[in-house]
């Protein structure tokens, strides 16, 4: 994994392309890793009851608050790799 950023973006792009749409947790869990590589830790006010997408993206995000940019990138490229079936 030397060239992880590579991998990362590869992976990003490829996942607009999978055989065919992860479920509803996958999809927050690929947020969230994508997020915490390219934003690092999530900041701001979680958003209100009436937001329930937000306030969703918001936890996803938050639950793996702390996790470095190179292992979520790392974790984003495999669990890409895992949907595609490599």
């Amino acid at each position: 994994m030397s060239d992880l950023p590579a991998q990362f973006d590869a992976a990003v792009a490829s996942s607009r392309d999978l055989p065919e749409r992860p479920d509803n947790a996958t999809m927050l869990k690929l947020y969230a890793l994508y997020k915490q590589a390219s934003s690092g830790d999530v900041e701001g006010r979680r958003p209100g009851f009436t937001d329930l997408i937000g306030r969703a993206k918001y936890d996803a995000w938050a639950a793996i608050k702390g996790t470095a940019g190179a292992a979520a990138m790392a974790q984003y490229v495999a669990l890409v790799d895992a949907l595609k079936g490599c």
